[in-house]
């Protein structure tokens, strides 16, 4: 009714349907709840059984957005959420976002709250404009907010050239190849059309210096123009989503790094024309690519804009090249025909895996509030990849802090038996919103409340991170602390020691260490204090982790220490 209302000339030449006309929502849907489909692929690629995360749950489907552009009002989002509410919904995953609005102005957060005191987990899109700082959205502190990671999983196509060398490279093309040998040419930065026509019946090696998308439109268009049989890209780092750049080159085409291309340009350097020869094959699925998971370029990163206070994204799921459903009346690409799955890569794709794993949580713990689920989520996740090191960034290539990261990549088994959470009610959110110096008219419209508690506002809610502000200023030290009740989810008497990982200039105590539990569901407060300098190195950031551990159990909360530069 929202988009009717605001935009009626356009919403005439718009079907009013609730079938989806884009792909996204049907994508979306069926990685958190699809039935188990075998034989499922992207044209070959990707082949084997595919099942959503919590398959035997049901969904309700709720259309926000309208038209090709997908054009989402804060009304309708309202709506929806209300709508899904009144029905009686567990999880909500929403895998979209209102960029740069305060709270009261998010139709996200303001739906959302109501969704929260009614016992239900949202799992929301942290956003895909990484990797920069303070881009991620959906920086709401009811919700969980989802980064996107990597898979094991690679698609490869081979070159063999004609002395029986075989390269591997990135490739996605899906078409038919015929598999006989072909001449190879090296044709530089591949800039010039004319002289590609020229070579076009042959393998055309081209070398891009830099592999951010501008550089790689046009030579792209350029061999596309051409129409040569086929081609090899040499780049030494790919700038972007691997599938989606190379499965959008509609011709045959192998990604290769710079040592693979000075193998490929030596051969055609020391044989003569007519038998610099190569044949290409496609369609190669691997598996155990390493290091995975990482953080991939596009995610968003924090701290949020609308609440830096806390730690933003919460955790991230598998977002990069996952397979999954797809409308059969909706082209896959523009020169492509359809298909019942589709590839796609983002935070849009992690925010169900979240929401699947949230669902499976709560047909465990059914008495779980959508905190006690977020935080078993989050202090039970990997922050060690398949190389047993740190979690890389790809945006950096260091290790992946907290604000790519959040607590880590979603380890769903471990996050059955968390052993300890960190509960949150609906006062202390108020809290929250309190200490923001928002007005009373700001916070009603979020929780529809004409009467809101201010009597102790805290921008320390009770959650499974840390994140600290210290300003630049005189060298003298300064000291932070915050205040977190556990609750014992585990079983009966247990005790809990707490060991903190090393930040740099900065000491961090724990009071008390030892939490001595007696019986299940249990609360026991701490304090966690960071004292440091006041001057550190502006837009620096610092981590590390605070871990209690039992004989079973290890809960894990990552810390972050930056400089108000990242603040509003």
């Amino acid at each position: 009714k929202g988009f009717l209302a605001k935009y009626s000339n356009i919403s005439r030449t718009i079907v009013n349907t609730t079938r989806d006309t884009v792909g996204h929502g049907t994508h979306t849907s069926s990685i958190a709840a699809g039935s188990r489909v075998d034989g499922a692929s992207f044209f070959g690629l990707a082949n084997g059984t595919a099942t959503g995360i919590a398959s035997l749950s049901r969904l309700a489907i709720y259309k926000v957005g309208w038209g090709t552009k997908e054009v989402t009002l804060v009304s309708d989002v309202i709506a929806a959420i209300d709508a899904a509410i009144s029905d009686g919904v567990d999880v909500l995953s929403m895998s979209f976002s209102f960029d740069n609005v305060p709270l009261y102005e998010d139709g996200i957060a303001i739906g959302t709250f109501a969704a929260m005191e009614k016992g239900i987990f949202v799992s929301t899109a942290a956003g895909n404009a990484g990797p920069s700082f303070k881009t991620v959205n959906n920086g709401i502190p009811w919700v969980t907010t989802v980064a996107a990671g990597t898979l094991d999983r690679k698609f490869h196509g081979n070159i063999t050239l004609g002395n029986g060398v075989s390269l591997t490279g990135i490739s996605c093309y899906y078409g038919k190849f015929s598999a006989s040998n072909f001449p190879i040419v090296f044709m530089g930065m591949c800039d010039n059309v004319k002289e590609l026509i020229k070579v076009k019946s042959k393998i055309v090696v081209c070398e891009i210096k830099n592999g951010t998308f501008p550089n790689l439109v046009k030579p792209t268009k350029n061999l596309d123009a051409a129409k040569v049989v086929g081609s090899v890209l040499i780049i030494n780092s790919l700038q972007m989503d691997e599938f989606q750049f190379s499965s959008a080159i509609p011709f045959p085409s192998i990604i290769i790094n710079r040592k693979h291309g000075e193998i490929v340009k030596d051969f055609i350097n020391r044989t003569s024309y007519s038998s610099s020869i190569a044949k290409m094959s496609f369609k190669i699925t691997s598996f155990d690519a390493k290091p995975t998971p990482s953080v991939d370029y596009y995610s968003s990163r924090g701290p949020s804009k609308s609440c830096p206070y806390v730690l933003k994204p919460d955790i991230t799921g598998p977002g990069t090249s996952i397979l999954a459903a797809w409308p059969t009346n909706v082209p896959v690409f523009d020169f492509v025909s359809y298909n019942k799955f589709n590839i796609l890569s983002g935070t849009s794709m992690a925010c169900p895996h979240i929401a699947g794993v949230a669902v499976l949580l709560k047909g465990a713990h059914s008495d779980w509030s959508p905190a006690a689920i977020r935080s078993a989520i989050m202090t039970t996740s990997d922050i060690i990849d398949n190389t047993k090191e740190h979690i890389k960034d790809i945006g950096t290539r260091n290790k992946a802090t907290p604000l790519a990261l959040g607590a880590g990549h979603v380890n769903p088994n471990r996050a059955l038996d968390p052993g300890l959470v960190y509960d949150v009610g609906v006062q202390d959110y108020v809290n929250l919103l309190c200490a923001l110096n928002f007005t009373q008219k700001n916070i009603t419209v979020i929780t529809r409340s004409s009467v809101n508690d201010c009597s102790k506002p805290s921008l320390d809610l009770n959650y499974p991170s840390f994140i600290a502000f210290f300003n630049a200023g005189n060298s003298s030290k300064t000291t932070q602390h915050f205040h977190r009740t556990v609750t014992n989810v585990g079983e009966g008497q247990t005790t809990y020691v707490a060991s903190i990982t090393p930040i740099k200039r900065f000491r961090i105590s724990v009071i008390p260490n030892k939490l001595v539990f007696k019986k299940k569901n249990q609360k026991i407060s701490y304090r966690l204090s960071i004292e440091g300098p006041r001057i550190i190195q502006k837009d620096n950031v610092v981590f590390g982790y605070l871990t209690w551990k039992d004989d079973k159990h290890v809960v894990r909360s990552p810390i972050v220490v930056t400089t108000p530069s990242f603040n509003l």
